[in-house]
Parts: C-alpha cells; sequence; structure tokens
C-alpha cells in the first residue's frame, strides 16, 4: 500500500517521491552569463583603474565631531585581527555558498546556479565599487593621528558602503531565494549560517575601523538588493 501512495504521489509531482532537486525550471547558463560576468568585472576595476577617486581628502586629521552619533564610537586605529578575520569569515560564506547551492544537483542546474551566483557576486561588487566613487567618504583612518599615512591612499576615500558587506549579504541572500525556488535540502539552517556569517562580516568591518556602522548597513543593503534581484530576474530554463 505504502508503495502504491509513493508511486501515484511520484507520478503527480513528475519525480519520484522523495527525490531531490529543484521543482521549478533551473536557471540557464550560457555565453551572455560570460559576457555579463565579465562586463561587470570591468567596471568593478575601472575605478582603479582611472585613479578615482580624484585629488585627495578635505581634511587629515578629520574632526570626528563632524560625525553622526552612530559613527562617532568606530573611529580608532586600524585593527589588524578583526580586519583579516573579516576576509577569512567572507571567505567561508562564499564557500559556503557554494557547496550548500551547488552540491548533489544535476549538472545542467548546478551550471544555471554557478552562472546566476557569479553575476550576483560580479554585479555586487561593480556597483559598490562606483557607490565608494559616488559618495567619496573617508574612512575611519582619517579621523585620527594616523592621517597622515593615510592621505595618499584612494581607498581612505572609499568607506561607502563597505565591500565586504555586501559581497557577503549578497550571497546569503542570493541563497536564499535560490533555495527556496529549488527546495534545496536543509535549506532553513544554510540560510541562517549565511545570514550570521554575513552579519559576522559587518560587525568585523566595524571592529577593525575599517568602516563606520552606516557603511556597513549600506552595503547590507545593496548586497540584499541585488542578492534578491539577480537570481530573480536571471533567465530560466523552459
Amino acid at each position: 500500500m505504502r508503495r502504491l501512495v509513493a508511486v501515484v504521489l511520484g507520478a503527480a509531482l513528475g519525480r519520484p517521491l522523495g527525490a531531490q532537486g529543484p521543482v521549478e525550471p533551473g536557471y540557464r547558463a550560457g555565453w551572455g552569463d560570460a559576457a555579463t560576468v565579465t562586463a561587470a568585472g570591468v567596471f568593478y576595476v575601472l575605478p582603479s583603474a582611472l585613479g578615482l577617486p580624484k585629488g585627495g581628502p578635505s581634511c587629515g586629521p578629520c574632526d570626528p565631531g563632524a560625525l553622526p552619533g552612530f559613527d562617532r564610537w568606530a573611529v580608532g586605529p586600524v585593527a589588524n585581527g578583526p580586519d583579516v578575520a573579516s576576509d577569512v569569515v567572507l571567505g567561508a560564506v562564499a564557500a559556503w555558498t557554494a557547496v550548500s547551492g551547488l552540491q548533489g544537483l544535476p549538472a545542467r542546474v548546478w551550471r544555471g546556479n554557478v552562472a546566476m551566483f557569479a553575476n550576483t557576486a560580479s554585479w555586487t561588487a561593480a556597483a559598490t565599487a562606483w557607490l565608494k566613487v559616488a559618495v567619496r567618504r573617508k574612512r575611519p583612518v582619517l579621523y585620527t593621528s594616523g592621517a597622515g599615512a593615510a592621505l595618499s591612499d584612494p581607498e581612505s576615500q572609499q568607506s561607502f558602503p563597505s565591500l565586504h558587506t555586501s559581497l557577503a549579504f549578497a550571497a546569503a541572500t542570493s541563497y536564499l531565494v535560490v533555495s527556496a525556488r529549488e527546495h534545496l535540502p536543509h535549506r532553513t539552517r544554510n540560510a541562517l549560517l549565511l545570514a550570521a556569517g554575513a552579519v559576522a562580516v559587518g560587525a568585523l568591518r566595524v571592529a577593525s575601523a575599517q568602516h563606520f556602522p552606516s557603511d556597513v548597513v549600506g552595503g547590507a543593503v545593496l548586497g540584499a538588493g541585488l542578492g534578491w534581484l539577480v537570481p530573480t530576474v536571471h533567465p530560466s530554463t523552459p
């Protein structure tokens, strides 16, 4: 009787009962993805190649009193420990996104997911890079006695938004969208782990005095927005 029920339900669902895999069409992967990812990469490196932003910061050291109160407490010398830790945690978020979003899927499905994840990461990086140039916000180090050594570094004026945070939240959000769409196994556990990792990345960027809290919030909003948008609009297979 159980076997008969399994056969009937499997036929109704169009797949064997208990089989893993997406219940909706997967993502399409093709040369168009290579072109869009390459274009995003070009946009990402352009500010650095063009030496943007032009000119040095308007002050150094700057007056912390000019900062919003919720950012002022983050002013301090760069802390190397949290800085390195943020790189490690971001790498872990990216790796876990790939493992949990690709492992065990049919070749056609995981290739499409790779294309979608690559587009998400590359366009998040490009958007963050250009927003940094447009906003031209000074990093916390320019409000300290170490400002003199940082004046000549173009990155000292690229505080908003946090690239680490935007990439981490883009990865976590894109996994959330894909896992719900394709009914990936352990999606709740993985989504919670990735969200916690993204929050940790943002906290470490503030703890390292590389960014203000508002830089991290901006990166989280940007990353989450693109992490939702790209998998939502990415072409699907018929």
